[in-house]
């Protein structure tokens, strides 16, 4: 029987890194990012049954090497993203919400029997007012016109804080539609959506908003999470102590949701 292998989609740094060391334990695991330098830095300090793949999600042949080079899945966790000071608004749908799509629909073909996913949303998915029509958008990631959609429905779909805040409702609610199809085949799959944490993509975007600095001090636990401790809890869904969860946002945000208002 071929051992099934746990796959880290955005492992180079931060949540996917620390994501990565936990589940090293758990057998072959299989790392990808864009940057092959800091994938081979993760993989040796790891050491074990670690390979690494250089992937983009925004091209389909990357993502299909991807799913080839797993073979059997166990877990499958992505964590890769574009925050609000990386990129136009364009892109970052290209890769928050589309690329989010082509990597659960690809995976789609090899679930099997106790296979899991978690792909990161944020809590920023959940600050946003529910509108009916941007979400029957959003519930099709890959339509040629999205982006006209979007502009058509009074939105701007360059602007860089929008599209993090609706790419990431949208990743939700693809979960949600792939739920079943995941299922149909002894398959999990979930969101999980992080507050303000202590990374790289963290730290760029509180030093260019300073909003979120009142956003911590008025939180619950009153501090920014660290990446281990967002890793556990991906760590988590994607094992057998999880398997009645499925189609559902895990948010991890210290209580920021809960004090500014949630999903209306």
């Amino acid at each position: 029987m071929i051992s099934p292998t746990n796959v880290v989609l955005g492992a180079a740094s931060g949540m996917g890194a620390a994501t990565a060391a936990l589940l090293a334990p758990r057998g072959r695991l299989l790392l990808a990012d864009l940057d092959a330098t800091k994938l081979s830095e993760v993989a040796a300090a790891l050491g074990g049954d670690v390979d690494t793949i250089v992937c983009d999600v925004t091209r389909q042949v990357d993502v299909d090497a991807l799913v080839e080079a797993t073979g059997t899945l166990g877990a499958l966790v992505v964590t890769a993203g574009l925050s609000p000071s990386m990129a136009r608004g364009q892109m970052i749908y290209d890769v928050n919400l589309i690329g989010a799509e082509r990597v659960v629909r690809a995976f789609e073909s090899i679930v099997a029997a106790g296979s899991a996913a978690v792909v990161f949303a944020s809590m920023a998915g959940h600050l946003v007012t529910a509108d009916p029509d941007i979400d029957a958008i959003l519930d099709e990631p890959d339509a040629a016109d999205l982006f006209d959609r979007l502009d058509a429905a009074g939105l701007d779909s360059d602007e860089p804080g929008f599209a993090y805040a609706l790419s990431k409702r949208g990743v939700v609610r693809l979960v949600q539609r792939h739920a079943s199809a995941w299922g149909a085949k002894g398959g999990r799959i979930l969101s999980l959506s992080p507050g303000i944490i202590d990374t790289g993509m963290g730290q760029l975007e509180a030093s260019n908003e300073p909003a979120m600095a009142t956003m911590v001090e008025t939180s619950p636990l009153a501090r920014m999470a660290a990446a281990e401790e967002v890793a556990k809890v991906a760590a988590f869904l994607v094992s057998e102590d999880a398997s009645f969860m499925t189609a559902t946002d895990v948010l991890v945000d210290g209580g920021c949701v809960a004090v500014t208002g949630g999903i209306r």
